[in-house]
């Protein structure tokens, strides 16, 4: 088939495997190539007046949040494609399909999202969709595909697609009617964080029933949005329908995500009031959001409570992955180990976040050699799971070995993200391999595209200037695009005081000051690199000077675990 342009060439050959390591890992669609591919096919087709007015409305009316402006333009630019450009022969793509009987494409369409391949499920919406397109000149999606889609949409956090299906219902008067669709429309906005046009979906909606509303209550509770999810619960009942166990899991995650355990307690006790038992979804809710919040004594309480108090409810794998944080977090191996023994046990030990945890776990407290173990067994790893094996190899003085387990993620075609850049940086930075991290660095912008974070920066500083090598540091924060933070100054300024460059340290102790102004870390590595100098009298300055202004250094703590 012929592309259309230079963009149609550069995705069909992505897509044919111009780059494997994002278009497919062990059987499994990633989501870049796929996307963009069906983006660029349907954008082709040939759309009627009605599609025209419909994509309009979305441009102007729908929300741009969580999308920024690159982003924006992009997707307007590909809502104005949907009716300017035409599909020509149309994508020749999944000949197989073109006989296919619409039952059978329903059933690999269902058969993906059950699976939870719901980056092959949207890839097989929008090949069908550009199939119709060369075929017949129109896109008329099969009715039952687009909650599917939808729900793909959702679970990929794909907001620029399901807005795309969404421009489509308004062109269908049956499918924009159709209360399955809604409610699955409201649940893509409300799963991709875009909270106002899920709640136009929802005050849209002629009749609302219990899923309706339990949709757009957990959207609330899952960005930040506790108290609109409690009094979105007050007006369900004060409008006569019952909430039921998902109403309430959902209004107490909303307030235990947010840090805010008192509130959820209270309303675990309503809830119970209300003749509802907490479940595992309950209890695993309230674990997780303590652990998200680093109270992490109250998890471990919460999860005893839950398994050998009065409640004696099992808990499931997003239980166990939930609670080995709160032992990593603290260095309990003694109890990490317990419920690794569980998860073995009860057959979850093999399911990829429990094992991603435990990997985690082992990492965190120092047991390499068991975080080596459990992650050689692992027939799937995530990108967290790597991260979590390198971050461990590294924090422990195994700095070559995490540089060489990175090196294989690459040979595996697993995809690297900003936290994988941070740790093998760390790595380096660790191991002195000063070459090898600045080579990392560029390929991480060069090869990757990932735009350096802050937290890359102050990696970079730090390899630098346990180097020596401080004017080089220096001048490397000098020439950031961006506001350097005080973690970036503090690299600098604990470097200078490890090689005695006061000068350098009094300018970073500075700049530390002038973005963090109660830090007093910075008077202490000051204080210290003065001493080093034989400078007391400044010594004494910076002590004086900490004293009037009352700043406190928190103190340091280690974990010694006992009988």
């Amino acid at each position: 088939m012929e592309w259309p342009d230079q963009e149609g060439r550069e995705t069909r050959d992505e897509w044919q495997g111009g780059n494997r390591g994002q278009r497919k890992r062990e059987g499994k669609y990633e989501r870049r190539a796929y996307v963009r591919w069906a983006n660029v096919g349907i954008s082709r087709c040939r759309w009627d007046k009605r599609n025209r007015q419909a994509t309009t409305q979305i441009e102007k009316e729908g929300p741009s949040e969580n999308i920024g402006k690159e982003g924006q333009s992009s997707f307007q630019l590909q809502l104005r494609q949907l009716w300017k450009w035409s599909c020509g022969e149309g994508l020749r793509v999944g000949k197989q399909m073109r006989g296919a009987e619409t039952s059978s494409w329903m059933k690999q369409l269902a058969s993906s999202s059950r699976q939870g391949r719901h980056g092959h499920a949207l890839h097989l919406f929008f090949t069908r969709l550009s199939l119709q397109a060369s075929i017949a000149g129109t896109v008329d999606p099969y009715p039952a595909s687009v909650p599917t889609a939808l729900r793909a949409c959702a679970h990929l956090a794909d907001a620029a697609s399901g807005r795309l299906i969404h421009a489509l219902v308004l062109t269908r008067p049956a499918l924009a009617s159709d209360k399955v669709v809604a409610t699955a429309l409201l649940d893509m906005y409300a799963k991709c964080g875009l909270i106002p046009s899920a709640r136009k979906v929802f005050d849209e909606m002629p009749a609302r029933d219990l899923v309706v509303w339990n949709a757009l209550l957990a959207g609330y509770a899952r960005h930040g949005l506790p108290e609109h999810a409690l009094a979105l619960a007050v007006k369900m009942r004060g409008l006569g329908l019952s909430p039921d166990l998902v109403t309430w899991n959902a209004a107490v995650s909303g307030f235990a995500m947010a840090g805010d355990g008192r509130m959820a307690s209270d309303l675990v006790g309503a809830m119970q009031e209300d003749g509802f038992q907490p479940d595992v979804v309950t209890w695993t809710t309230l674990v997780s959001g303590s652990v998200l919040n680093f109270q992490y004594g109250r998890a471990r309480t919460l999860f005893r409570e839950m398994v050998a108090g009065g409640a004696r409810v099992l808990p499931s794998s997003a239980t166990l992955s939930s609670i080995l944080p709160a032992f990593a977090g603290v260095g309990d191996t003694k109890h990490g180990k317990e419920v690794h023994g569980y998860a073995v046990v009860t057959g979850v030990e093999q399911e990829l976040t429990v094992s991603s945890a435990l990997v985690d776990m082992y990492a965190k407290s120092g047991l390499v050699h068991e975080a080596c173990r459990l992650f050689d067994k692992m027939a799937e790893r995530s990108t967290v799971t790597w991260n979590s094996m390198i971050f461990g190899l590294a924090n422990s003085g195994h700095c070559r070995e995490a540089v060489s387990l990175f090196d294989r993620m690459l040979g595996e075609e697993a995809t690297p993200d900003h936290l994988t850049f941070t740790a093998v940086l760390t790595a380096c930075s660790y191991g002195g391999m000063v070459e090898a991290g600045k080579a990392l660095y560029q390929r991480m912008r060069d090869e990757r595209g990932i735009v350096p974070r802050l937290e890359h920066y102050a990696c970079m500083v730090h390899l630098l200037g346990r180097a020596g090598r401080l004017v080089e540091a220096h001048d490397f924060i000098r020439a950031m695009p961006v506001e350097p933070d005080c973690f970036v100054w503090g690299a600098l300024l604990g470097a200078c005081r490890s090689h005695g460059n006061v000068e350098l340290a009094e300018l970073a102790a500075s700049r530390v000051r002038t973005v963090e102004p109660e830090n007093a870390a910075s008077y202490v590595l000051l204080s210290g690199a003065l001493a080093d100098a034989g400078k007391q009298n400044d010594v004494l300055k910076i002590k004086r000077l900490v004293k009037r202004r009352r700043l406190k250094k928190l103190d340091g703590c280690s974990w010694l675990e006992t009988s």
